[in-house]
């Protein structure tokens, strides 16, 4: 006999995962899963953060979140939680699920201290009233190798890139991915076990695509770069027409980003090369000739909600002098509410609490937006979404709260 419906959600129970990650197949359309990322997923869940929502022996409603740590504008890497998993049975919509499942795992991320919480959202409307702001954008290109050609940097020929096992090389990618970490907001740093989702390759998910490539770049002897893509050979009435697909790319200098760049444009029958999730600022787009021709695409991508706006804001950096007072607006998480004073500059920065009068009033929605550096207060407010109540106030917080790189959340989760 089953028990009784209820929007409650319990911890799962390690026995229970396989058909809780049937539900979450189920309600993101239901297409098929790799027993190779079943097992990934498995390993890589913590139960104690990972929930469920039963009708009776049904499970109607899954989500959780990972212990992860976020890089901000400043180079500090804080605390956050990484919300996933998030779904509802079709039978179940409107019925509360969701709200209890999110109001859980906030208040489960205020009591472990975590100023901070990410997703990617499958829908992007969903998530706004949690107060979750789109903080990090990512992009997308069709680049015509066949008519598109590339200005590399000085010291691009002293680079070697050479084919190599992407399981055998995985150490080296890794140590490359870790110092670039710092050097962006919105990157995670890899907690272990993470790693391994870099290698997925089940023949399912290629599309007639090849297994998965990898080449490393070098330099005097020590690997400075690395890149993994997929080739897809194809004709046409002219000839070849091949795809490659850049799944991952890395580099700690310029020339060696141009020296994988040149790789990847020069395979022997591609034509295209399709990049997706790239950082909007990255270098490509200044090395080469037409831009036009690689058809670029912006699209969000990383949505971030402040657990603690105190210390959230406290953990960064400003990109320029402040103190602003800010009156926050938090329905779900009401220990966020009320005004909290800005001071900071590039050295660092402090947020508490204050009765002196607001200077700029938004929600946490808008401040999870602005946190990283990649949308503008400024650019908010002329949404009306933000309000300047003392004259310059809204320029300086817009401008502190800027970042010189553009933030990435290339991480899946």
């Amino acid at each position: 006999m089953g028990t009784e419906h209820t929007t409650e959600p319990t911890v799962l129970a390690p026995e229970d995962f396989d058909r809780w990650w049937d539900g979450v197949v189920r309600a993101f359309g239901g297409g098929p899963a790799s027993s190779e990322e079943r097992e990934l997923d498995r390993s890589l869940t913590e139960f104690d953060r990972t929930l469920a929502v039963r009708d009776g022996d049904e499970i109607v409603g899954t989500a959780g979140a990972f212990s992860f740590r976020m890089t901000v504008p400043g180079g500090a890497v804080v605390p956050t939680a990484g919300v996933t998993m998030v779904s509802v049975a079709a039978t179940h919509r409107r019925r509360g699920v969701l709200t209890s499942m999110m109001r859980r795992l906030l208040d489960d991320a205020h009591a472990k201290g975590e100023p901070l919480a990410a997703l990617h959202a499958s829908e992007p409307a969903i998530y706004g009233r949690f107060g979750y702001g789109a903080a990090t954008f990512q992009l997308n290109a069709e680049i015509d190798t066949a008519r598109v050609t590339l200005a590399l940097p000085d010291g691009t020929d002293e680079v070697r890139v050479r084919y190599v096992s992407p399981a055998d090389a995985l150490k080296e990618c890794e140590a490359v991915y870790a110092a670039l970490v710092p050097g962006r907001p919105g990157m995670l740093a890899r907690q272990p076990g993470w790693e391994r989702q870099g290698l997925l390759d089940p023949e399912s998910d290629r599309e007639g695509a090849s297994a998965l490539q990898c080449v490393v770049a070098e330099r005097a002897g020590e690997i400075t770069g690395y890149a993994r893509f997929r080739t897809k050979l194809g004709w046409g009435p002219s000839g070849h027409d091949g795809t490659v697909t850049l799944e991952d790319l890395a580099a700690l200098d310029p020339a060696t980003e141009g020296a994988l760049w040149r790789f990847l444009f020069g395979i022997d029958l591609m034509s295209t090369l399709t990049v997706h999730g790239r950082p909007v600022d990255e270098a490509w787009q200044h090395l080469v000739s037409d831009i036009r021709r690689c058809r670029p695409r912006l699209r969000d991508a990383g949505y971030v909600r402040l657990v603690d706006v105190g210390t959230a804001l406290a953990a960064r950096t400003c990109l320029a002098p402040v103190d602003v007072v800010f009156e926050v607006a938090d329905a779900f998480c009401p220990w966020n509410e009320g005004r909290w004073r800005l001071t900071g500059d590039a050295k660092g920065a402090s947020c508490e609490r204050t009765s002196s009068p607001a200077e700029v009033s938004l929600s946490v929605r808008e401040l999870g937006a602005a946190y990283l550096g990649g949308t503008t207060l400024l650019s908010l407010a002329a949404a009306g979404r933000v309000r300047e109540l003392r004259p310059g106030a809204l320029v300086e917080a817009s401008v502190a709260l800027g970042s010189p790189v553009a933030p990435w959340l290339p991480h899946g989760f």
